[in-house]
């Protein structure tokens, strides 16, 4: 019996590899959708976030996703707080959902102001800053960034630094 499952689990390591090599032959460009951000962007993204984040001395998660709000690249420099993982990837997906940066929607989030309490709706938001969009250069959103790890003027320094470079 379990020799029997052994070679189904082996089967089915070599199905799913030879299934990725053969993806990996295609041409990708048309299983996404124009005006998403690439990978090679979003590293881009994240490379211009660390090297500032390194220039100030701070450690940081951070987080970028698609222009749809699905987390498409991360990175968590080693010693940077656990408990930023999420934030970050909050802050990302909150500014892609609202098209706002994270700072803007604190701003209107204050008791009293329209958007009072949102922050607790679609399974959580972040509304604080550290979350910005990511904008090409003819202006299309085709992303977002999401920092933590510093304090918020810090986390807002590094997400509009990584932001910067796609615009350019």
């Amino acid at each position: 019996m379990q020799r029997n499952m052994l070679v189904i689990l082996q089967f089915i390591v070599v199905s799913l590899c030879l299934t990725n090599y053969s993806l990996a032959e295609q041409d990708v460009s048309k299983l996404y959708l124009p005006g998403d951000i690439t990978q090679v962007q979003a590293e881009e993204v994240i490379a211009a976030a660390v090297k500032k984040a390194v220039s100030n001395k701070l450690l940081m998660n951070i987080a970028v996703v698609d222009a749809g709000g699905n987390l498409k690249a991360f990175v968590r420099m080693d010693g940077a707080f656990l408990a930023s993982i999420d934030i970050a990837i909050k802050k990302a997906k909150t500014a892609r959902s609202l098209n706002m940066s994270t700072h803007e929607l604190s701003q209107l989030t204050q008791p009293g102001k329209e958007l009072y309490g949102i922050e607790v709706t679609n399974g959580g938001m972040a509304i604080f800053g550290g979350g910005e969009l990511i904008k090409n250069k003819d202006g299309l959103i085709i992303g977002a960034i999401g920092v933590s790890g510093g304090s918020v003027a810090e986390d807002m320094s590094v997400a509009q630094a990584g932001a910067a470079v796609i615009a350019k």
